[in-house]
């Protein structure tokens, strides 16, 4: 890898059995985004959370997001000018449609700062893999999510919300993103003449 590799995990934090736990495990001098301990709701202090876990790197960086962990890199890249070398956004959660029992409500999304979702194009390269079948996201929405931050869209097919409950400990193909994000990038082809 050419670049350091952090995780930004979703309001759950960290699973043991998660991809993200797995493929951290795997991928050298990668890093995690520490869980709060406090303001678990917080918008702010998780994207604040996420820019000190940023600046502790030197180099080039690729954060792999999931979930509202998605929602924490495009509120991050809002107000933060690092420059990072691409993003993979797996499975973002639509917080501005009810998201399933056991998950915060819009009541307290919008108390955590998280409403409206940010629209501007991303200042950086970025991969967003949606699935068919998320319960915390429709995939036209996600279809245009995915222009607005001017994402390359990659449809994952019925993978729910790509996690254990989905029936994903491991997932391949992360890897496989995250490879295409830390590879050069070609320079377009200027012509010679006179």
């Amino acid at each position: 890898m050419q670049s350091t590799v952090l995780f930004v995990p979703g309001l759950r934090d960290h699973v043991a059995d998660h991809w993200q736990t797995l493929l951290a495990a795997e991928i050298p001098g990668s890093r995690t985004v520490p869980p709060l301990e406090a303001d678990r709701l917080s918008r702010a202090a998780r994207v604040e959370r996420l820019d000190q876990a940023i600046a502790a790197i030197d180099g080039p960086v690729i954060l792999v997001a999931h979930s509202a962990g998605c929602l924490m890199v495009a509120h991050w890249a809002q107000s933060h000018g690092r420059p990072i070398k691409g993003a993979l956004l797996a499975t973002p959660a639509d917080v501005e449609t009810p998201l399933p029992p056991g998950y915060p409500t819009p009541e307290q999304l919008r108390d955590g700062g998280w409403l409206p979702t940010p629209r501007r194009p991303l200042p950086f390269r970025s991969i967003l893999a949606a699935s068919a079948n998320d319960p915390l996201a429709d995939f036209d929405r996600m279809v245009r999510l995915a222009s607005d931050w001017g994402s390359q869209l990659v449809p994952l097919g019925d993978v729910g919300h790509l996690n254990p409950v989905s029936g994903f400990g491991p997932w391949s193909r992360g890897r496989h993103f995250i490879d295409i994000l830390d590879a050069p990038v070609a320079a377009p082809a200027t012509s010679v003449g006179g």
